[in-house]
Protein backbone atom coordinates (compact mmCIF):
# COMPACT_ATOMS: atom_id res chain seq x y z
CA UNK A 1 0.00 0.00 0.00
CA UNK A 2 1.36 4.01 -1.05
CA UNK A 3 0.03 5.95 1.07
CA UNK A 4 0.72 9.79 0.98
CA UNK A 5 -0.92 12.25 3.70
CA UNK A 6 -0.97 15.38 4.01
CA UNK A 7 -0.79 17.00 7.66
CA UNK A 8 -3.09 20.12 8.52
CA UNK A 9 -4.43 21.29 12.02
CA UNK A 10 -7.63 22.34 12.86
CA UNK A 11 -8.26 24.69 15.77
CA UNK A 12 -11.17 24.75 17.27
CA UNK A 13 -12.55 27.46 19.89
CA UNK A 14 -15.06 26.06 22.00
CA UNK A 15 -17.54 28.27 23.25
CA UNK A 16 -18.57 25.94 25.86
CA UNK A 17 -15.37 26.56 27.74
CA UNK A 18 -16.89 30.13 28.88
CA UNK A 19 -19.56 28.56 30.61
CA UNK A 20 -16.93 26.55 32.41
CA UNK A 21 -15.04 29.29 33.52
CA UNK A 22 -18.28 31.02 34.79
CA UNK A 23 -19.33 27.75 36.70
CA UNK A 24 -16.04 26.75 38.14
CA UNK A 25 -14.33 30.39 38.01
CA UNK A 26 -11.52 29.71 36.05
CA UNK A 27 -8.81 32.87 36.00
CA UNK A 28 -7.85 32.02 32.29
CA UNK A 29 -10.06 32.60 29.23
CA UNK A 30 -11.83 29.88 28.18
CA UNK A 31 -10.71 30.84 24.34
CA UNK A 32 -7.53 30.16 24.51
CA UNK A 33 -7.60 26.51 24.69
CA UNK A 34 -7.70 25.10 21.03
CA UNK A 35 -8.04 21.32 20.10
CA UNK A 36 -6.39 19.95 17.34
CA UNK A 37 -5.52 16.82 15.48
CA UNK A 38 -1.86 16.60 15.14
CA UNK A 39 -1.19 13.03 14.09
CA UNK A 40 -2.78 10.96 11.66
CA UNK A 41 -1.54 7.72 9.96
CA UNK A 42 -3.35 5.10 8.11
CA UNK A 43 -1.63 1.58 7.35
CA UNK A 44 -3.18 -2.06 7.29
CA UNK A 45 -2.48 -5.10 8.84
CA UNK A 46 -3.04 -8.16 6.81
CA UNK A 47 -6.54 -8.13 6.32
CA UNK A 48 -7.78 -4.55 7.35
CA UNK A 49 -7.05 -1.11 6.73
CA UNK A 50 -6.06 0.53 10.14
CA UNK A 51 -6.38 4.31 11.46
CA UNK A 52 -4.31 5.98 14.12
CA UNK A 53 -4.65 9.57 15.14
CA UNK A 54 -4.44 12.01 18.38
CA UNK A 55 -5.95 14.74 19.52
CA UNK A 56 -4.09 17.61 21.25
CA UNK A 57 -5.06 20.01 23.52
CA UNK A 58 -8.62 18.74 24.07
CA UNK A 59 -8.73 19.60 27.75
CA UNK A 60 -8.75 22.60 30.12
CA UNK A 61 -7.96 23.09 33.75
CA UNK A 62 -12.05 23.60 33.72
CA UNK A 63 -12.83 20.13 32.18
CA UNK A 64 -10.72 18.32 34.15
CA UNK A 65 -12.31 19.79 37.41
CA UNK A 66 -15.63 19.21 36.15
CA UNK A 67 -14.36 15.37 35.74
CA UNK A 68 -13.30 15.27 39.09
CA UNK A 69 -16.78 16.55 40.25
CA UNK A 70 -18.27 13.18 38.84
CA UNK A 71 -18.79 14.93 35.18
CA UNK A 72 -18.63 12.45 32.71
CA UNK A 73 -16.56 13.19 29.31
CA UNK A 74 -17.45 11.70 25.46
CA UNK A 75 -15.34 12.00 22.51
CA UNK A 76 -16.37 11.18 19.35
CA UNK A 77 -14.34 10.35 16.45
CA UNK A 78 -16.17 10.17 13.06
CA UNK A 79 -14.19 8.40 10.46
CA UNK A 80 -15.31 8.16 6.70
CA UNK A 81 -13.30 6.42 4.04
CA UNK A 82 -14.69 7.51 0.22
CA UNK A 83 -13.32 6.34 -2.97
CA UNK A 84 -12.07 8.82 -5.85
CA UNK A 85 -13.99 8.73 -8.69
CA UNK A 86 -13.64 11.37 -11.64
CA UNK A 87 -17.12 12.10 -11.65
CA UNK A 88 -18.60 14.69 -9.53
CA UNK A 89 -19.07 12.66 -6.58
CA UNK A 90 -16.89 10.19 -4.57
CA UNK A 91 -18.42 6.79 -3.28
CA UNK A 92 -18.77 6.71 0.34
CA UNK A 93 -17.13 3.14 1.36
CA UNK A 94 -17.21 3.60 5.09
CA UNK A 95 -18.86 5.62 8.05
CA UNK A 96 -17.90 5.29 11.34
CA UNK A 97 -17.74 6.53 14.71
CA UNK A 98 -16.27 5.58 17.39
CA UNK A 99 -17.07 6.50 21.04
CA UNK A 100 -14.60 7.33 24.29
CA UNK A 101 -16.03 8.17 27.51
CA UNK A 102 -14.20 9.47 30.17
CA UNK A 103 -15.75 9.15 34.16
CA UNK A 104 -14.14 9.38 38.09
CA UNK A 105 -14.90 7.57 40.70
CA UNK A 106 -14.53 9.84 43.57
CA UNK A 107 -14.69 6.76 46.14
CA UNK A 108 -11.98 4.75 44.79
CA UNK A 109 -10.33 8.03 43.29
CA UNK A 110 -10.16 5.96 39.94
CA UNK A 111 -10.46 7.11 36.36
CA UNK A 112 -12.32 4.83 34.33
CA UNK A 113 -11.90 5.05 29.93
CA UNK A 114 -15.12 2.98 28.23
CA UNK A 115 -13.79 2.73 23.77
CA UNK A 116 -15.96 1.77 22.06
CA UNK A 117 -13.74 0.13 19.83
CA UNK A 118 -12.50 -2.10 22.42
CA UNK A 119 -15.49 -3.67 23.43
CA UNK A 120 -16.31 -5.05 26.84
CA UNK A 121 -12.75 -3.72 28.25
CA UNK A 122 -12.30 -0.74 30.54
CA UNK A 123 -9.38 0.83 31.02
CA UNK A 124 -8.92 2.27 34.53
CA UNK A 125 -6.27 4.01 36.24
CA UNK A 126 -4.87 6.39 39.02
CA UNK A 127 -3.51 8.58 36.55
CA UNK A 128 -5.23 11.72 35.34
CA UNK A 129 -2.29 12.13 32.44
CA UNK A 130 -2.86 8.49 31.60
CA UNK A 131 -6.23 9.07 31.49
CA UNK A 132 -6.87 11.75 28.95
CA UNK A 133 -4.06 9.74 27.13
CA UNK A 134 -6.35 7.14 26.34
CA UNK A 135 -9.15 9.37 25.83
CA UNK A 136 -7.22 11.03 23.00
CA UNK A 137 -6.21 8.61 20.86
CA UNK A 138 -7.10 5.97 18.51
CA UNK A 139 -4.56 3.24 18.18
CA UNK A 140 -4.96 1.00 15.47
CA UNK A 141 -9.14 0.72 15.10
CA UNK A 142 -10.22 -1.40 11.71
CA UNK A 143 -11.99 0.55 9.48
CA UNK A 144 -12.11 -1.66 6.12
CA UNK A 145 -11.13 -4.98 5.23
CA UNK A 146 -8.92 -4.67 2.66
CA UNK A 147 -10.88 -7.22 0.03
CA UNK A 148 -13.13 -4.36 -0.58
CA UNK A 149 -10.45 -1.78 -1.73
CA UNK A 150 -9.33 -1.88 -5.29
CA UNK A 151 -5.87 -1.91 -6.18
CA UNK A 152 -4.17 1.18 -7.97
CA UNK A 153 -7.32 3.49 -6.92
CA UNK A 154 -7.69 6.47 -4.98
CA UNK A 155 -9.03 6.96 -1.38
CA UNK A 156 -10.06 9.89 1.02
CA UNK A 157 -10.22 9.10 4.36
CA UNK A 158 -11.72 11.52 6.80
CA UNK A 159 -11.62 12.51 10.39
CA UNK A 160 -13.42 14.64 12.79
CA UNK A 161 -12.97 14.78 16.52
CA UNK A 162 -16.30 16.20 18.93
CA UNK A 163 -16.24 16.59 22.05
CA UNK A 164 -20.04 15.91 23.62
CA UNK A 165 -22.00 15.46 27.25
CA UNK A 166 -23.19 12.35 27.84
CA UNK A 167 -26.74 12.28 28.91
CA UNK A 168 -27.21 14.35 32.33
CA UNK A 169 -29.23 12.48 35.42
CA UNK A 170 -32.92 13.90 35.36
CA UNK A 171 -32.85 17.41 36.77
CA UNK A 172 -29.36 18.13 36.48
CA UNK A 173 -29.49 20.78 33.83
CA UNK A 174 -30.86 23.03 36.17
CA UNK A 175 -27.52 22.46 38.04
CA UNK A 176 -25.53 23.14 35.25
CA UNK A 177 -26.92 25.68 33.20
CA UNK A 178 -26.51 25.86 29.75
CA UNK A 179 -25.05 22.26 29.65
CA UNK A 180 -26.21 22.14 26.09
CA UNK A 181 -23.00 24.39 25.12
CA UNK A 182 -20.50 21.85 26.70
CA UNK A 183 -19.08 20.70 23.00
CA UNK A 184 -16.98 21.37 20.35
CA UNK A 185 -16.07 19.77 16.74
CA UNK A 186 -13.15 19.90 14.92
CA UNK A 187 -12.90 20.51 11.65
CA UNK A 188 -12.34 17.58 8.79
CA UNK A 189 -8.67 16.00 8.48
CA UNK A 190 -7.66 14.61 5.36
CA UNK A 191 -5.63 11.53 4.18
CA UNK A 192 -5.69 10.68 0.64
CA UNK A 193 -3.59 8.02 -0.43
CA UNK A 194 -3.42 4.94 -3.50
CA UNK A 195 -4.02 1.69 -2.57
Amino acid sequence: MRIQFYRRQFRVFPSFLLVLVFFWGGGQSALAQNATIEELIVTNSSTDLLLFLTVNNAFTKQMEEGIKNGIPVTFNFYVKLDKKRNTWMNQELVSLRFEHTLSYDTLKEEYSIVRSEQAGQTLRTKSLVEAKKAMAQLNGPPVSPLKVLVPEAGYLLRVKAKLAEKTLPLYAHYVIPFWSLWDFETEWYTVEFRY
